[in-house]
């Protein structure tokens, strides 16, 4: 068991404002997924907190709107991220947190992939 921060001093970025987002109602992209708000969830990916520190996973560079693509004619979102750290044991929570977000907030047609960002971890193919 590990004791202490993987990485007790993150670079910490600011979280940019989002302007509004017009486009067709009926049409899903990055955008919609990185920053999406329902009714019933008011939280987004951006949103989620890193598990070792108080700020979120856009903060920290984990995740961007870059790092989400959509395609509907698969019904698919994919997610790459990218840890702070090439040793992060907190990586695999990372996803899954990610992927239950995006299954709350996305009808259950859409195949959902979470893939760390090639490189960016030590054990990248246990994430996923």
């Amino acid at each position: 068991m590990t004791v202490g921060m993987i990485n007790a001093n993150p670079v910490v970025h600011e979280r940019p404002e989002r302007a509004s987002h017009p486009h067709a109602a009926d049409v899903l992209d990055p955008l919609d997924v990185f920053g999406r708000v329902l009714q019933s969830s008011p939280h987004t990916v951006r949103d989620i907190k890193d598990p070792e520190h108080p700020y979120s996973l856009e903060q920290l560079s984990v995740l961007s709107e870059e790092s989400v693509s959509v395609d509907e004619t698969l019904g698919r979102i994919q997610i790459t991220f990218t840890p702070t750290v090439q040793h992060c044991s907190m990586a695999t929570v990372i996803g899954l947190c990610l992927r239950l977000k995006l299954m709350q907030n996305f009808p259950p047609h859409f195949k959902v992939d979470i893939k760390v960002a090639p490189g960016s971890l030590a054990n990248e193919e246990s994430v996923g």
